[in-house]
């Protein structure tokens, strides 16, 4: 409720505190009050009843799975904090009070105060982190179902999350101090430390997943002792493949940015052995953006890349999943974006021999993305200074789709096109064009010849005494005598459909293996065999 006043907000917002696992408090120094005071429980009366003792109000909070509270515990009223000077205030980790209307405040006096952190104060503040934070996961809420699509789909919330928070803005501020000293840290924020800070990356909560973003961040900036052991545990997560993935790869972009040139080898078998093989996960659309701006950041990085990365694309695409092939196309295009023009040569004809077939493709969606290259600049003076072998390779998918294909849109743009191809070398489009009509000839006289010769072997067929294929059928209704040569009716029928079975089986291999001279030896051979078989039933 927007008008509460701010301690009534705070009051209900940190409901959510674990007193026995969070062992966190904030007293006035010994001016004020001994260290060992407490202060008196607050009653609340009921109504307007004189006389009378109301009883203590207990707090209410909803029951988690998280955090365990015992049932007797009383608000407290605990001194105010800004009435204390900077030298009378003092950071009391160790006692068993209740400071959740004081975290705020503890928040903002870390933030803009110097010189408050102490030698002392860094294990008490691990320790109020790892208590609070490092806790055993529920179950994903839908483990066996559709994977989590995060346009469509409501994530999981985490109950406890208003405290959660405060923990998190609290050790953040801690780390981002100017008065923070990595020398001392570094002996309570070590490996385990960082271990358990990747699990909770398993949260289904993606508020938390963005504070461990940020807060892993820190401590891989802050600690460069500890910077190789959460790349290798970032592999590990990768292959893994845990609730959200994307986090962690949004976190290795950060982190590539800073990457010293030249890449060493550890770097580039991240790229080659981890970040591509992702490319083949089923639930790509779930992390894909993150993970082709991680790739483009190598190639920025270090250029000779360029042919290993696409070469990968080229071998990880998809052949049946055209929502996944038009993710490929767009990343293509953002690796195009940035390739040099010497690595561009490498990998222009294997490029472009895929970019033909998704032209070709009869999801419109995926013909319609590659055809967008058309209209790239960068792209269009690559493919201008190759035209002489890139486009022999488009200009047969570019020119049939033109008339076959069964979209209006992809028509328009293919015209488009052929059209930049012929301004771009008239002479060459000229050629391309009488190449293609060469082949269609041939094509059309192979397909001639193919005809002339199935019409051979049924003229050899026909020429045998045994062919049945034309008899009338008024000469089956009477039957030929048991004391003739010739067949009865249930012989001729048999052999009727032998023939017929045997013809097809021709005609499948002829079609198959027509150019080959091998296949023609076989088809010959089948063809004897045919005329064998009646001379036999003779």
């Amino acid at each position: 409720m927007p008008n509460k006043p701010k301690k009534e907000k705070v009051s209900q917002s940190l409901s959510c505190v674990n007193v026995e696992e969070n062992p966190v408090f904030l007293h006035q120094g010994p001016n004020k009050k001994g260290a060992n005071s407490v202060p008196p429980a607050t009653q609340l009366l009921k109504g307007k009843a004189s006389g009378s003792q109301a009883p203590l109000k207990k707090e209410k909070r909803p029951s988690s799975s998280r955090f365990s509270l015992s049932n007797n515990r009383e608000l407290q009223k605990l001194p105010a904090f800004k009435g204390e000077t900077q030298t009378e205030q003092k950071y009391e980790f160790g006692a068993d009070a209740d400071i959740s209307m004081m975290k705020f405040e503890m928040v903002e006096y870390l933030t803009h105060n110097r010189s408050v952190i102490t030698e002392p104060i860094y294990p008490e503040v691990v320790h109020v982190f790892a208590v609070n934070m490092f806790r055993a996961l529920p179950p994903s809420s839908n483990p066996t179902g559709a994977e989590f699509d995060p346009e469509e789909d409501e994530p999981t919330l985490e109950a406890a999350w208003p405290h959660l928070q405060l923990v998190y803005e609290f050790f953040l501020r801690f780390l981002e101090s100017p008065d923070f000293q990595p020398n001392i840290a570094k002996k309570y924020i070590d490996q385990k430390f960082v271990l358990q800070l990747l699990e909770l990356f398993d949260s289904e909560d993606p508020r938390e997943r963005d504070f461990l973003k940020t807060t892993l961040h820190r401590i891989y900036g802050k600690f460069l002792g500890l910077r190789a052991y959460i790349r290798k545990q970032i592999n590990n997560i990768f292959c893994s493949l845990s609730h959200d993935v994307s986090v962690t790869i949004l976190f290795s972009s950060s982190i590539i940015n800073g990457f010293a040139l030249p890449l060493k080898e550890e770097h580039k078998i991240f790229l080659l052995k981890v970040l591509l093989p992702l490319h083949k996960v089923k639930s790509l659309s779930v992390y894909h953006p993150q993970l082709a701006y991680s790739v483009v950041q190598f190639l920025e990085k270090d250029s000779t890349l360029t042919e290993p990365v696409v070469m990968a694309l080229l071998k990880y695409w998809p052949k049946t999943h055209s929502p996944k092939e038009v993710m490929f196309l767009n990343e293509l295009e953002e690796i195009l974006d940035v390739i040099e023009p010497s690595e561009f040569v490498k990998v222009m004809e294997p490029l472009f021999r895929q970019l033909a077939k998704c032209v070709s493709s009869p999801h419109f969606q995926v013909a319609e993305r590659a055809l967008y290259y058309w209209n790239n600049e960068y792209i269009m003076s690559l493919i201008s200074d190759n035209a002489a072998r890139i486009l022999p390779i488009m200009f047969p998918s570019l020119y049939r789709n033109s008339k076959t294909h069964w979209n209006k849109t992809i028509h328009g743009l293919i015209y488009n096109a052929l059209k930049l191809f012929m301004e771009m070398n008239q002479k060459l489009f000229d050629d391309c064009t009488q190449q293609f009509r060469a082949e269609k000839n041939k094509e059309k006289a192979k397909w001639k010849e193919r005809e002339e010769a199935w019409i051979k072997i049924e003229n050899i067929a026909k020429s045998n005494p045994q062919f049945l294929m034309h008899i009338d059928s008024s000469s089956l209704s009477s039957p030929m005598d048991m004391e003739t040569d010739g067949p009865i009716i249930e012989d001729v029928m048999m052999l009727k459909k032998t023939v017929e079975e045997e013809a097809t089986h021709v005609e499948v291999l002829w079609t198959l293996v027509s150019d080959s001279h091998r296949g023609c030896i076989y088809l010959i051979k089948s063809t004897v065999k045919i005329v064998k078989y009646y001379s036999n039933l003779k």
